[in-house]
């Protein structure tokens, strides 16, 4: 859940409420819920809703979580651009404080079953780690915090600098590679 309100004073809108009106709309319609039937089971006033629906609205996380779970949706399904092939790089500024140091980006989701766990990673110069597949359902979510990753998947390499990211399904061997001369460190997320 996202707990943090969105700061009123903060100076710009958050790009992640672009997509919410048309992904909203969508969602309930295909829930096959009114906007009063929606503001019942999430809490949410139906005038709140329209405004939501009709861009207009300003609207804090939380309340973003609570609709998201009347509609039985995962966030990310509310607030991404639903032109993207998946959830895998959302990349969106989700909140903003007062400072312009003071923000918080919704970079990727994946769908867990069962648990996430957050992992912080190093690999010296040189150095591997090789894993076997995990099973269907599992995911790995890297952030590159210094230096330069490779990830080796079944379809190629990639290559994640510093402050760069990438998710993908882990259920097919992989392998992450320091090829670098320095330090790599990174947080990996596994959600099972």
């Amino acid at each position: 859940m996202h707990s943090q309100e969105a700061d009123s004073g903060a100076a710009e809108r958050p790009p992640i409420l672009e997509h919410v009106a048309g992904n909203l709309r969508r969602l309930r319609r295909a829930a096959g819920f009114s906007q009063e039937a929606l503001a019942e089971a999430s809490g949410v006033s139906r005038r709140m809703l329209v405004n939501i629906e009709r861009g207009d609205a300003n609207v804090s996380l939380a309340v973003l979580d609570r609709i998201a779970a009347a509609l039985n949706v995962l966030f990310v399904d509310l607030v991404r651009d639903a032109d993207l092939p998946d959830r895998s790089r959302i990349q969106a500024l989700a909140w903003a404080g007062t400072s312009p140091e003071s923000r918080g980006t919704l970079l990727a989701g994946a769908p867990a079953t069962h648990a996430a766990e957050l992992w912080i990673w190093s690999l010296g110069a040189g150095d591997r780690y090789v894993s076997e597949p995990d099973g269907d359902g599992w995911h790995d979510m890297i952030y590159v915090i210094e230096g330069r990753l490779t990830v080796h998947l079944a379809d190629g390499a990639r290559v994640i600098e510093a402050g760069d990211f990438h998710s993908f399904a882990s259920n097919q061997p992989y392998i992450y590679e320091n090829t670098g001369t320095t330090r790599v460190r990174f947080l990996r997320n596994v959600i099972y």
